[in-house]
């Protein structure tokens, strides 16, 4: 039997931060065998920790990393389970290492397998999982190449990059921060699916009606129920019948036709705002701007007289 002397245990457990005895008794597995001790206690502890995978990593960083060009630009979420272990030299030194290799990868399987100081992110991962005895993974990643990138991370716990076809650092800025804040999924309602609008519709509609029958009780105002939830429904012929509708109320009401000019455009707006809340959340460009909310994404951009070519977002929730 080989005799393993303590200093070969202490540097051992240096070099893996594993305890002293698996370190010992890893040491007598690999009769002495240093790097084999290490890939013993590196399997073991990955049986250890694989216990932990379906824990849940809510807590974390994000990283928001773009090219000195401003033309590429990565986003990752390094999740973990508790937010003491973002303060440890191993997450920090892990962290660092995404931020420094990230650009050079298109998915995160190429960002896993890039390497710094000789190991992958993927093995770093896992000696920090070993270490430290508790799921780490890279929940989310995701890339964008545009002329222009603008970027923004919040706290640390939500990171976006918007894509622009020219520079512009504020607006760059100012929509990424857009994203971060209030979560798109897509574009434009142009880009919604027309079977996810009706469904949503449907659902949206039920879940009112119930939220009423409950104010009713209680004798509060009513919630509006909505015709429609897009503009994507809001056909020529719908504006066309909201507007007669509306001309119809004014008339009932004994207002002269004379002034019809001047009010029916504001309440067709009015009608267009009151069914197109789907838009409001879900569509960058028919969002309420943050900045300003008299206005809409579009008209910033329209007035900055910019492109939006794509965005990304990843968040730790």
């Amino acid at each position: 039997m080989v005799k393993i002397t303590a200093a070969e245990v202490s540097k051992l457990r240096k070099s893996t931060g594993a305890g002293m005895m698996a370190c010992k008794k890893a040491l007598v597995e690999a009769e002495g065998d240093f790097d084999k001790a290490i890939e013993i206690l590196r399997k073991n502890g990955l049986k250890n920790v694989a216990k932990r995978d379906d824990n849940e990593t809510s807590e974390g960083v994000t990283i928001a990393k773009i090219n000195d060009d401003a033309t590429s630009g990565v986003i990752v979420s390094l999740n973990c389970e508790t937010e003491p272990v973002t303060n440890t030299d191993q997450f920090v030194a892990l962290k660092e290492a995404i931020e420094n290799v990230a650009l050079n990868s298109n998915t995160k399987e190429e960002l896993l397998a890039q390497t710094v100081n000789g190991k992958t992110i993927s093995e770093m991962i896992d000696d920090i999982r070993i270490a430290i005895q508790e799921n780490i993974n890279v929940a989310q990643y995701a890339r964008i190449d545009a002329p222009f990138i603008g970027g923004y991370t919040h706290g640390g716990k939500i990171s976006a990059v918007v894509g622009l076809n020219q520079k512009n650092e504020e607006v760059g800025k100012d929509l990424a921060m857009q994203v971060a804040s209030m979560n798109p999924t897509s574009l434009s309602y142009k880009d919604l699916d027309p079977t996810y609008v009706a469904n949503e519709t449907e659902a949206r509609i039920v879940a009112i009606k119930k939220d009423n029958e409950e104010l009713a009780r209680l004798g509060k105002p009513l919630k509006n129920i909505p015709q429609f939830i897009s503009r994507s429904q809001l056909s020529d012929e719908v504006i066309a019948q909201a507007e007669e509708n509306i001309k119809a109320e004014l008339k009932a009401e004994g207002k002269p036709e004379a002034i019809f000019d001047k009010i029916v455009p504001g309440k067709l707006q009015r009608f267009i705002s009151d069914n197109t809340s789907l838009d409001k959340e879900q569509c960058l460009l028919d969002q309420d701007f943050i900045k300003d909310e008299k206005k809409t994404v579009q008209d910033y951009v329209s007035a900055s007289n910019v492109e939006i070519i794509g965005f990304k977002r990843v968040s730790l929730s």
